[in-house]
């Protein structure tokens, strides 16, 4: 029997396709004003905790980063009831210390992606939302102890370079990223982070270490040595993800889900009807 604690959300990334262990499971296609997610949502119930999984690449992985529609995916979890998102991501280290096989739940974002629509606003609603610290720390800290319960060798905080890809970095590019303080490098979570927010779901990553970069001496990354580690890296993300599901306070206070509180700056009889109605899963608390 599920809990009323609300819907834990799972992006599974490069590697982590399917959740085992789900019961009473359905598969659901859902519409949103911006589009198709990248699949049909699978959910079901782990352990206690209801759940949503979507393969973020798509069954089969044929989207890349820059073709992912993230407002339909976030848009998708937010309208099926998630409150919390656990994203699963394969990321390079840029760091010694942390090697492949390891996990980083990030706390801070660098943004080096070019022209990705990050924002459900816009199109005459102007909102801002604080996104000083854009991974909930209530969450954070429920996946650093699960990753660990789970066996992982685990990285508490740590900036998240978000290259557009899907290319991986130059050398010089990778040598520069380490200069600004980067921790690891991946494609596709800060828009995630971001729509998370103004959805006011909770959101944090699990970022799956695969390789060093090409920062080392050792050569350019491959990506055979790369799909050797997602492997084993996926069956970490699943431990995780298992242990998290039935730890998650539904008192938790860390004010994401009251994120659009003051935000939306748009004189309420200027926002136009149909933006209204677009809007309504996402921001109709306070509309």
């Amino acid at each position: 029997m599920a809990n009323d604690d609300g819907l834990l959300g799972v992006i599974g990334g490069s590697g982590l396709y399917e959740m085992e262990g789900l019961t009473d499971t359905e598969t659901v296609t859902v519409d949103t004003p911006y589009g198709a997610p990248s699949g049909a949502l699978v959910l079901g119930t782990l352990g206690e905790r209801r759940m949503a999984f979507l393969p973020r690449h798509g069954k089969g992985h044929r989207i890349i980063p820059s073709e992912l529609n993230f407002r339909a995916n976030i848009y998708a979890m937010k309208q099926l009831g998630a409150d919390a998102i656990i994203s699963v991501s394969a990321v390079g280290s840029l760091r010694e210390e942390i090697a492949p096989g390891h996990i980083v739940v990030p706390d801070q974002f660098i943004d080096r992606t070019r022209g990705r629509v990050s924002t459900f606003f816009g199109d005459g609603v102007v909102a801002h939302v604080s996104f000083a610290d854009p991974f909930c720390s209530s969450l954070c800290a429920v996946a650093v102890g699960a990753a660990e319960r789970a066996g992982a060798t685990v990285h508490r905080g740590g900036t998240y370079i978000c290259m557009e890809g899907p290319m991986f970095s130059t050398r010089a590019e990778s040598h520069m990223y380490r200069s600004w303080g980067g921790t690891i490098i991946g494609m596709t979570n800060l828009q995630e982070a971001k729509l998370a927010r103004e959805a006011e779901i909770c959101f944090a990553t699990l970022a799956m270490v695969t390789d060093y970069d090409c920062w080392r001496d050792e050569g350019e990354v491959e990506i055979a040595d790369v799909l050797a580690v997602l492997g084993a890296n996926a069956d970490l993300a699943k431990g995780t993800v298992a242990e998290a599901a039935g730890s998650i306070d539904a008192d938790r206070t860390c004010g994401c889900r009251s994120a659009l509180e003051n935000a939306i700056i748009t004189d309420p009889a200027a926002i136009p009807d149909h933006r209204r109605k677009e809007l309504a899963v996402i921001a109709g608390r306070v509309l």
